[in-house]
């Protein structure tokens, strides 16, 4: 089985790019979506001990938790080491029910995946990307999204000049999503290749 690494800076389309190989039939493991689960599940008691005040109603307020570690590198870490290993386990049991079902390719979409070393333990990364003036219109319409959030939140990511020179795939979504769907399928055309499925086949 091929695994894919599929990661991009804030605003580029990533999400909007998964939801493609999903509509293609290719199981994708959203790692964002992971944690918004153990948020509200398993690792509320952790992170409220770590980070007092940050729950409210049983649920980890993102908000809340995001004043106490954006711009602070000691806590983010502190609150990465709490949140990787239990998203980590998540994934590894994705892994292993879409290699039990004998799926040819399967997709990671990890938003820090260069940002945590991840991407040695994928086959290939496939990048999202697009201008700078593309990404923040689209990040400043967000509601609640200011000027001093969204430097924050990319000061964290690797810049996307370094994502794109060290991705075996672009998806530029920056020129519409027909394009980025083109994109998409000739990724998975080259997939059919390396594993040595035929193109009539589905994957």
């Amino acid at each position: 089985m091929i695994v894919l690494g599929l990661t991009g800076s804030i605003g580029m389309g990533k999400s909007t790019t998964a939801k493609m190989f999903a509509a293609a039939g290719v199981p994708v493991y959203d790692a964002d979506r992971a944690v918004h689960a153990l948020y509200r599940g398993r690792a509320v008691p952790v992170i409220e001990e770590a980070f007092p005040g940050v729950v409210v109603d049983d649920v980890v307020d993102r908000t809340r938790l995001g004043e106490k570690v954006l711009g602070d590198r000691a806590a983010m870490q502190r609150l990465e080491a709490l949140i990787h290993p239990m998203v980590r386990e998540e994934e590894r049991a994705f892994l292993a029910r879409v290699r039990a079902a004998h799926a040819p390719c399967a997709v990671l979409d990890i938003p820090l995946l260069f940002e945590t070393g991840r991407e040695a333990s994928v086959d290939a990364v496939v990048v999202v990307t697009a201008s700078p003036e593309v990404q923040s219109a689209r990040v400043l319409a967000r509601d609640g999204m200011t000027e001093q959030r969204f430097e924050a939140i990319r000061a964290k990511q690797t810049p996307d000049a370094d994502k794109r020179r060290r991705a075996h795939f672009l998806v530029d979504t920056g020129h519409g999503m027909a394009s980025a769907e083109r994109s998409v399928a000739s990724i998975l055309k080259a997939v059919s290749f390396m594993t040595g499925k035929s193109e009539s086949q589905p994957l």
